[in-house]
């Protein structure tokens, strides 16, 4: 049995952005679930009796189609915080968001506690220029509380028609009363990588993984090695902060890019034979010059398999703080003219056989940013740890979180003038070149 699904390795939920990539996979040999049990059944016939009973006696004639979705829906979410139902129209807007462009506000979100949080604002986008920040809490949509409403209704009404404002009223950590944000919708543009010369050194910055983000960077890397003679290039600075995550695929293509053999990250279902491995092909696009990758507590899913590719193949030095730790693969599966349902069907592992959920990457250098005055307060960012019903670590140490903040002006960022004074040798430290001859730890 063919049927169409899409990988996902993303660090929010269905939000203002996300980007989704439709494969065809044989799920045949996937494994099937067990005949349901009698009791199975009768809680079915629950599920019936009360279906009936409020269509019979509610205050109100209720929606069917409506009450139908809310109960898959539940069903879906009950199961952990990265599983959904998406109706026709979500769906479809799904699929439009892949292709890297879309109207909106420019957000990550996911929902916690009845709220909207913010994973992080998406660079250049409405949002980020409005002062949104990764953490953020929005309680209220144009006066309407959020609470009450699924994540999927509070996204609907973020979105609206080009140019026409919204007013988000916010919760920031360790604030003491909500603000107000007013925000001008846009079409949101996404262009996954940016990069620039710093006068010796590659910056590539990847803001998330589109079905552009790996063309994207090759098309950067050639543009450096073009713009620095050889002999000049220290090296690369590829920057994953508050970098949410996004396709599988893609983060196995920029893994790929920097290395020549060896396994790339693992995947592990239910069932040992729904476990895939993807390796990688010869040929390192940056020529063997030192990486290092920065990452936050906003790094997430796809950006920490790239940065757990990279550290266990001492490939990368690790710069930052401690990444967001989801560690879990979500499948979109279509279901025909209903939508299509995101469900955890694997958790991925790094070449060491390491599962990084509730847990994240470890960078081999720790930068704390240093905090402005108005924001000394704020809490450091909750990781997937924080998350209500999140998957468990499988050796029961969890993380809660790290800093996330990244300033706006270059010349403040701490984290990445450490590694650009790294790479050009005006500091030294132990984790950095990487001692590239150990195996990868197993």
């Amino acid at each position: 049995m063919i049927r169409k699904f899409s990988l996902l390795a993303s660090g929010a939920l269905l939000g203002v952005a996300a980007s989704v990539g439709i494969q065809h996979v044989d799920l045949s040999s996937t494994g099937v679930a067990n005949a349901a049990s009698p009791d199975t059944y009768r809680q079915l016939t629950l599920f019936g009796d009360v279906f009936e009973r409020i269509r019979a006696d509610y205050v109100e004639v209720p929606d069917d189609a409506k009450l139908v979705e809310s109960a898959v829906n539940g069903m879906l979410t009950s199961l952990d915080p990265h599983s959904s139902y998406m109706n026709a129209k979500s769906f479809e807007d799904m699929q439009v968001q892949t292709k890297g462009e879309f109207g909106g506000l420019g957000i990550e979100v996911t929902m916690e506690e009845g709220v909207v949080k913010v994973v992080t604002p998406i660079d250049d986008t409405p949002a980020a220029k409005a002062g949104i920040l990764a953490g953020d809490l929005i309680i209220a949509l144009d006066g309407e509380q959020v609470q009450g409403l699924t994540l999927q209704q509070a996204v609907e009404k973020m979105r609206g028609p080009v140019n026409s404002p919204i007013t988000l009223t916010v919760m920031r950590a360790n604030g003491t009363k909500p603000i107000e944000i007013s925000v001008k919708r846009d079409i949101i543009k996404i262009q996954s990588v940016r990069s620039r010369v710093e006068t010796d050194v590659g910056y590539v910055r990847i803001t998330q993984f589109t079905e552009q983000t790996f063309d994207g960077l090759k098309a950067a890397i050639e543009k450096i090695e073009k713009d620095v003679p050889s002999d000049k290039l220290k090296g690369f600075v590829i920057d994953l902060r508050n970098n949410p995550g996004g396709l599988l695929d893609q983060a196995i293509a920029v893994s790929d890019t920097f290395l020549d053999k060896g396994e790339i990250v693992s995947t592990r279902g239910r069932h040992e034979e729904e476990t895939r491995r993807y390796s990688a092909r010869a040929g390192d696009l940056a020529t063997g010059k030192p990486v290092i990758v920065l990452v936050n507590g906003g790094s997430a899913s796809a950006s920490e398999i790239v940065a757990g590719a990279l550290q266990d193949h001492r490939r990368a030095t690790i710069l930052g703080t401690r990444s967001f730790g989801k560690g879990s693969v979500q499948t979109i599966i279509p279901l025909g003219e209903n939508g299509a349902i995101r469900l955890t069907t694997a958790r991925y592992y790094t070449p060491s056989g390491t599962s990084i959920q509730a847990k994240g990457i470890v960078p081999d250098i720790e930068v704390k940013q240093e905090l402005p005055e108005e924001l000394k307060d704020q809490l450091e960012t909750r990781g997937e740890a924080s998350l209500p019903g999140h998957l468990s670590s499988q050796d029961g140490a969890e993380e809660t979180g790290s800093g996330a903040y990244v300033p706006p002006d270059a010349k403040d960022d701490q984290q990445l003038n450490t590694a650009l004074d790294l790479l050009r040798g005006l500091q030294a430290n132990s984790a950095f070149p990487p001692k590239t001859g150990e195996p990868v730890p197993n």
